[in-house]
């Protein structure tokens, strides 16, 4: 065989194209617009520019690159335009990245910025499930009690259904996105319950009040009946994650 035909790829042409991908995360601007689109939220192009610290056409250019790049998804009302993650998959995607990815040098540089940080490592949302230390915590709870398996992959054991049947929560039927997902967790390396059960779960929190907002972003605080709730229904002891 002529090791010269033009009419051959390159064995490194063939498959997914993975270097075009980690381009669009390349950029600063980029990757935080869809570290702050982990709260499940769209968001307009103008409130992404405020959040990054950049001019409104500079956001809508690298906004046009993540949509074209099916990272992010477009909606429009009237003249507004709207951006959010594509899927759920994608949420996990950049939270498993920022979990790879190395702490930033430069320390936060107020007081404000502390405390916030303190507050999404605490607790926090990740697209639509329980993130942060209650994610975890709530996760290795719900695994000490027989609701979750890990024997071959994360998996909802018929405990774990019969609990969540009991509170109310029905898992939507099956779609492509699988029951449970193991999500790592980027502030504490460790992993949280996602997949069409963590996402349920989360929604029967804030409906019944086990969790609310702390501010206006992805932070959250877990309640007093939350707490209590927790507590009796999986073991969890929130005192160890003060």
């Amino acid at each position: 065989m002529n090791s010269h035909d033009p009419h051959r790829r390159p064995p490194h042409t063939d498959g997914p194209d993975l270097a075009a991908l980690a381009g669009l995360l390349a950029d600063g601007t980029r990757a935080t617009f869809c570290l702050a689109l982990l709260d499940g939220r769209a968001w307009t192009a103008n409130e992404l520019a405020r959040h990054a610290g950049v001019a409104p056409s500079t956001a809508t250019g690298h906004l046009n690159r993540l949509v074209a790049g099916g990272l992010l998804t477009e909606e429009r009302q009237g003249r507004h335009r709207y951006v959010r993650l594509a899927d759920p998959e994608t949420a996990d995607l950049i939270e498993h990245l920022a979990a790879r990815a190395p702490r930033r040098a430069d320390p936060p540089n107020s007081l404000l910025a502390v405390h916030r940080g303190r507050a999404l490592a605490r607790a926090r949302t990740c697209y639509d499930h329980l993130a942060g230390t209650l994610g975890v915590a709530i996760t290795t709870a719900m695994t000490g009690r027989g609701l979750l398996s890990w024997e071959h992959g994360l998996s909802l054991t018929p405990a774990g259904a019969a609990w969540l049947t009991g509170l109310g929560i029905a898992l939507p039927p099956a779609t492509r996105r699988p029951p449970v997902r193991s999500c790592l967790d980027w502030t504490e390396r460790r992993p949280h319950l996602a997949g069409a059960a963590g996402a349920a779960l989360c929604a029967h929190a804030f409906a019944a009040g086990w969790v609310e907002p702390v501010g206006t972003g992805r932070a959250v605080a877990l309640t007093t009946l939350g707490e209590r709730v927790l507590a009796e229904g999986i073991g969890l002891s929130w005192a160890a994650g003060e």
